[in-house]
């Protein structure tokens, strides 16, 4: 029975053509086609859509890259890649149509202004958000935005974009396709989980008038496929663990790719630095970034206790970058219990970070980002699995705002150095200056949006 969907200039359906046995095996794990259908729907109808704020916890991982699965390397084995989002799909998302970017350890968005650099990373960080747990109306607060604007509505008023992703790791390609309606009311319509060749898992709209899709995921044995409803409001991929119980072999495979996924997702901060919220002392806390850099000082007031090594690093980074001569990036504790951050200049009195330039204060925070971890970051922590078996992925939109092209150039180097050992990767969108100086940067993939 043919699912309820959009025309193709509304909202395209994501998802295989689900028979009534089994999960169809995907031709090509690519963007899917503009057509689903599935079989009708069972079980109780889901609860409603969750109140604004509330999350989905993301289980604990217990596939295999779960800590001590085959993703540990073996002991004394070959080491396994960890996941990482190494391909975006903006199928039809804002003015983005039918793009597919490569996405390397170091890529650089370009081109004009309203070429869709922000565009991209904000596709890519609501992916992250989704794998994350979050609910869809927190993810897009202006889903309107994001449909192509020469998209019209079908005869029911629908029309709505498509995003996606893949995520390589030990189970090699995962491929994460979903379908969004943004009018008359948002929700996903569609989900498609490929790998190896095989659907996963998709997802697809039954009932207009419930809040949820119908899922199906692979299973095998006794059981070819397994379904049930899911809410249209969350990301199906995340809510997998939940669901599947991992004894067959099937379900392990399902089980195996989706946490792939997420992981690969989770693993990402978005930073984006505003020196005016920086140039203040703050009170000491717990130490993590946020995402503004506000509380730039209270950070290096930890680092410079808790990772010496790293610190001492910064320092290095800051004197290539900062005008005058840095010897070292300290921390003062101030009369009202509040601290501030300096910089040495070896005999000459420190300068308080308030006294920096924009370009210096934005230099200073990318580096100190690119230097520190997961715990060291206001992001969304995957507890369970060790750090040595995450990539974090720095997302910078506006990587080389207000810096000249000497700190431009300081901060590539920096990020494909470290980018090398394969635990730290970065998307970021940039000028035409730096784009030259990155296409003249080994290790960088430039993606030009102006041609």
């Amino acid at each position: 029975m043919p699912v309820a969907r959009a025309s193709a200039a509304g909202v395209p359906a994501v998802g295989s053509s689900a028979g009534s046995s089994s999960v169809a095996t995907a031709s090509a794990a690519r963007a899917p086609g503009p057509g689903v259908s599935e079989p009708r729907a069972s079980g109780p109808r889901a609860p409603g859509r969750r109140a604004p704020g509330t999350r989905v916890s993301v289980p604990e991982a217990r596939g295999p890259v779960a800590a001590g699965g085959p993703v540990a390397a073996g002991r004394g084995g070959p080491p396994v890649a960890r996941p990482a989002v190494t391909e975006l799909r903006l199928s039809a998302f804002a003015g983005h149509r039918s793009a597919a970017h490569a996405l390397g350890p170091v890529t650089l968005f370009t081109g004009p202004s309203g070429s869709g650099k922000s565009t991209a990373l904000r596709a890519y960080e609501a992916l992250a958000r989704l794998g994350a747990g979050d609910p869809l109306d927190e993810v897009f607060p202006d889903p309107a935005g994001c449909v192509p604007e020469r998209a019209r509505p079908d005869a029911q008023g629908r029309r709505g974009f498509r995003i996606g992703c893949t995520v390589d790791g030990p189970e090699g390609p995962v491929h994460l396709d979903l379908a969004v309606q943004a009018e008359p009311r948002l929700r996903i319509v569609g989900e498609r989980l490929t790998g190896r060749g095989r659907t996963l898992l998709a997802t697809a709209l039954r009932d207009p008038g419930r809040s949820t899709v119908q899922a199906e995921w692979h299973t095998a044995g006794a059981t070819p496929v397994t379904r049930a409803p899911f809410p249209d409001d969350l990301l199906g991929t995340a809510l997998l663990p939940l669901r599947v119980a991992g004894k067959t072999r099937g379900q392990l495979e399902v089980l195996a790719a989706a946490e792939q996924v997420v992981i690969g997702l989770r693993s990402a901060f978005a930073c984006d630095p505003r020196p005016e919220r920086m140039r203040v002392p703050v009170p000491p806390g717990e130490g993590r970034l946020r995402r503004d850099c506000g509380n730039l000082a209270e950070v290096l007031h930890r680092t410079h206790t808790d990772c010496p090594r790293r610190h001492h690093r910064l320092a290095a980074v800051a004197g290539a970058g900062c005008a005058g001569p840095v010897t070292g990036v300290g921390v003062q504790e101030l009369p009202e219990g509040t601290v501030r951050a300096v910089l040495e200049r070896g005999g000459r009195p420190a300068t308080p970070l308030g006294r920096l330039g924009d370009g210096e204060l934005r230099y200073l925070a990318l580096a100190l980002t690119l230097l520190t971890g997961p715990g060291v970051l206001e992001m969304d922590r995957i507890a369970e699995v060790p750090d040595a078996m995450q990539s974090l992925t720095l997302l910078a939109d506006g990587l080389d705002r207000g810096l000249d092209g000497r700190q431009a150039g300081e901060l590539l180097r920096l990020a494909t150095g470290i980018a090398a050992d394969g635990h730290i990767r970065v998307a970021g969108a940039v000028g035409e200056r730096t784009a030259g100086e990155a296409r003249r940067t080994p290790g960088v993939t430039v993606v030009d949006l102006g041609g």
